[in-house]
């Protein structure tokens, strides 16, 4: 819809409140619109803006005439996104939620709604993995976030969401705008679940309070029961609405032969209920209706204030989701023109110019072509102060003009932009479940089996010792040791710590890494571009055949065009403003250097013994001279001959000093492995204060190397490099870390990438991850404890039902809190 229908569009559907697309409530400050047959209809999100829009552009508007035309009850019975899933099958539906990973293999980020445990979680992880071509399945408990990887030509998505709509949940293309809708929606239902528990709890100990402050004679039989029948029916509202969770996931698990956490509370919740329902028809002598409401109120007050913990956990992690503004300012008519429409982003195309006014976002990558200012990166570098920017420098999508007026080139849209590789990789983490979380499920799911067998014999034995006891007994075992806290250990802990890392520009990208870095006793560096800025110069130049400094410069900048290493840019930036030569057949050696063809005949570039063993001549007699005086040296030769020596000189980054002293005062040990020649490596090493630095090394000898290093049993192995030059040496090393300022995270490999590419930041993140991991203990040594004391406590006798409900609520509220400290970010040293 163009900005000149906008305000036409707004004032015609000004009155409606839910989406047209999906019907969930529209938040007041969006604005999407679609037209669809013939009239302005408003959407709560990019994403249903988006899918609306395909129907429409696909001549599928018949969808909408056939589902307004259904009875209202079967509509509200189905959410929309599950009445057609076969409109999720369309190419231009899955553009904004499904990636190509093969020929057939899609991969698509879903959202779940109804996971309320980690059994719900191992349920649906189960269920889809066992779909004929489902190659994988990853759900994160603390997010609800899904990964769903398959073969499109044995499987379709809309036959995934449907077996997820099977066992009772509901799957949703991910949208960070409808991920915060659910949220609203689970918080509002679970409010009022909890307010009519609160009210019948409070109304049915009013009537409980009487019977037991009453003496033996002092209350009628007649006036107890109708007290009783006054509690029954203010505990209707709380077992038939409040606890309908509850027995509703207990009868989804037991109908799939599967044990989740609501099992025991539903047989908890249900005996003791129905057993005071017949106590009341039957003029039974003992009811547990405030038992019951209290433990409903309890336990679900609990989990409201677990999961607002939680989401507030997760807020984070969804921010980067929305960080991109719904509209942008074009300039067709630049530089002639300076007028501009508004055009919503994803209409944006390469080659466009924006104006990024002060106080807007940033709507895509791309370069200044006018103006000076400065944005603020935080968001995605977790560096505070604005960054300078003027003609010629780059800006990233989602980043804030803080300043004055900016005119962008647009360069990269959509998932080509560096926020949505950020996007991704968060995404990949979140899915993926690290050894000590897949732990702490299992122990739960045995947990389950083990509780309902020892409720069982308790009830058996307390029915024979005190019959009337048995069944309040029975209920405080299955309640009191519910394993919920334990599930809740290890996922709220790795999500809150994930979101605290990504804000001080630490970008983990696997499941594993917080676990592995805070382990890590061995750090291994690459030295250009990580323990150095990797901004070399030219710093002098010695011609060794026809061609003088001029044409040397020429050549070796034709030669390294394409090629992305810095001392490529070096050379480049020496050869800025001359007239480069034609050169062909390009290729590059990783790790040595590279060939191409000039005028018909072979060029090399690259170190001088790879350079000499091409050519068939010995090392030129001045080079160990040359090498002397510091730097890293190139060598350029053709068939005939040498050509010349490059001299380029790197700069030592500030912070590495601060990030090796840490790590030597915590006797951690330390490598350098580098490529350039040792005269370059040593002092470099030396002035870190690490005593092994090895040189001249092949990437090959790199991973060589590490593998050595693994064979020690005792070191845990981290390698710190580039992310793209380093990608074997990264892969082979227990976890690794790459420099993320200036290489394409599209293709980046590692396990957590530095964004603001600020060594102190990695010496902050291995910190956190050891605080992370000591909060994971003290959460399973908490829910352990509680359960062993609480337990044989509960089978004595000494916990009745409401005092088990708060101890459950308050273990599984205790474990959350302890993992929200880890939202306070270290300070910079």
């Amino acid at each position: 819809m163009t900005s000149a229908e906008l305000p036409a569009a707004a004032a015609q559907v000004a009155t409606d409140v839910d989406c047209y697309h999906c019907g969930l409530p529209i938040p007041p400050e969006t604005q999407h619109y679609v037209r669809v047959d013939g009239r302005v209809r408003r959407m709560c999100c990019v994403g249903c803006e988006a899918v609306a829009q395909s129907i429409v552009d696909n001549g599928l508007v018949d969808y909408y005439r056939h589902r307004d035309a259904m009875p209202e009850s079967r509509r509200e019975a189905m959410p929309v996104e599950l009445q057609e899933l076969g409109l999720f099958d369309h190419p231009d539906f899955q553009k904004s939620f499904v990636r190509e990973v093969g020929e057939h293999e899609r991969e698509a980020a879903l959202i779940l709604e109804g996971i309320t445990c980690a059994a719900c979680v191992w349920l649906n992880e189960n269920h889809v993995a066992r779909l004929p071509g489902v190659s994988a399945i990853e759900i994160n408990y603390a997010t609800r976030r899904a990964r769903v990887r398959w073969d499109e030509a044995r499987i379709k998505l809309s036959d995934i969401l449907a077996a997820i709509q099977a066992i009772g949940y509901r799957a949703y293309p991910y949208d960070a705008e409808r991920s915060e809708q659910i949220a609203n929606k689970e918080r509002r239902s679970m409010l009022w679940r909890v307010f009519v528990a609160g009210f019948g709890m409070m109304q049915v100990m009013m009537y409980a309070f009487p019977v037991y402050v009453a003496g033996e004679g002092d209350m009628s039989w007649d006036i107890e029961l109708l007290l009783r029948w006054a509690s029954l029916l203010l505990t209707l509202p709380v077992v038939l609405y409040s606890a309908a969770p509850f027995f509703q996931r207990a009868w989804r698990d037991v109908r799939l032969r599967r044990l989740g956490m609501d099992v025991p509370v539903a047989i908890g919740v249900g005996s003791a209920f129905l057993a005071s329902l017949w106590a009341t028809l039957t003029d039974g002598p003992e009811v547990y209706y405030d038992s019951v409401t209290m433990f409903v109120f309890f336990l679900l007050g609990g989990r409201y204030l677990e999961m607002l913990a939680r989401q507030k956990a997760v807020r984070g992690v969804e921010e980067l989701g929305k960080a991109l503004p719904s509209f942008a300012e074009r300039l067709a008519g630049w530089p002639q023109q300076a007028g501009g429409e508004r055009i919503p982003t994803s209409q944006l195309a390469p080659g466009d110019i924006v104006r990024v006014r002060p106080g807007e976002v940033v709507p895509a990558d791309g370069l200044v072509v006018e103006g000076v200012g400065e944005v603020n990166e935080s968001l995605l570098t977790g560096e505070s102060l604005p960054v300078p920017k003027a003609v010629g420098a780059r800006l990233t999508g989602g980043s804030i003009n803080v300043s004055s007026p900016l005119l962008l080139r647009v360069e990269q849209i959509g998932d080509a932009t560096r926020l949505a590789a950020i996007r991704r990789l968060m995404e990949r983490a979140a899915s993926e479940k690290p050894r000590i979380a897949t732990q702490s499920d299992r122990v739960a799911a045995y947990f389950i089996v083990t509780l309902l067998v020892l409720a069982s014999l308790t009830g058996v034995a307390w029915y024979f010792i005190d019959s009337e006891r048995a069944l309040w007994v029975f209920v405080s075992v299955l309640v009191v040791a519910c394993p919920c806290a334990l599930s809740l250990a290890t996922p709220t802990a790795l999500t809150v710590a994930t979101d605290a890392l990504a804000r001080m520009g630490v970008l983990v990208t696997r499941g594993h890494a917080i676990e592995t870095l805070a382990k890590a006793n061995h750090f291994v560096f690459d030295k250009t571009g990580t323990l150095t800025h990797g901004h070399m110069k030219v710093e002098e130049l010695q011609a060794l055949g026809p061609l003088d400094e001029r044409g040397l410069r020429e050549l070796a900048a034709a030669i390294e065009q394409g090629s992305e290493h810095p001392v490529a840019s070096a050379l480049r930036e020496a050869a800025d403003g001359l007239c480069l030569p034609l050169v062909s057949d390009v290729q590059a050696e990783t790790g040595q250097g590279m060939r191409a063809r000039v005028d018909g005949e072979e060029v090399w570039i690259g170190r001088p013994d790879y350079v000499a063993a091409q050519i068939g001549q010995p090392l030129p007699a001045l080079l160990d001279a040359f090498a002397a005086r510091g730097g890293t040296v190139i060598a350029l030769a053709r068939r005939a001959g040498w050509l010349g020596l490059f001299r380029l000189a790197d700069v030592v980054r500030e912070e590495a000093g601060v990030l090796t002293r840490r790590l030597a005062a915590e006797r951690a040990r330390m490598s350098v492995l580098s490529g350039d020649n040792a005269a370059v490596v040593a002092p470099v090493a030396s002035g870190l204060g690490i005593d092994d630095a090895r040189a001249g090394m092949t990437p090959q000898g790199k991973q060589q190397a590490i593998v050595g290093m693994q064979q020690d049993a005792q070191a845990v192995v981290a390698m710190v490099g580039d992310g793209v030059n380093d990608a074997p040496v990264l892969a082979q090393a227990h976890v690794s870390v790459a420099m993320g300022g200036g290489t394409d995270l599209a293709r980046n490999q590692a396990d957590i990438v530095l964004l603001n590419e600020n060594l102190a930041s990695l010496g902050r993140g291995i910190d956190l991850s050891r605080k992370t991991l000591r909060i994971i203990r003290q959460n399973l040594w908490w829910s352990f404890t509680y359960n062993f004391t609480s337990v044989p406590l509960a089978m004595a006798g000494l916990v009745t039902p409401w005092m088990a409900g708060i101890g459950m609520a308050a273990s599984s509220l205790l474990v959350v809190l302890n993992a929200m400290r880890l939202q306070r970010v270290p300070k910079a040293p």
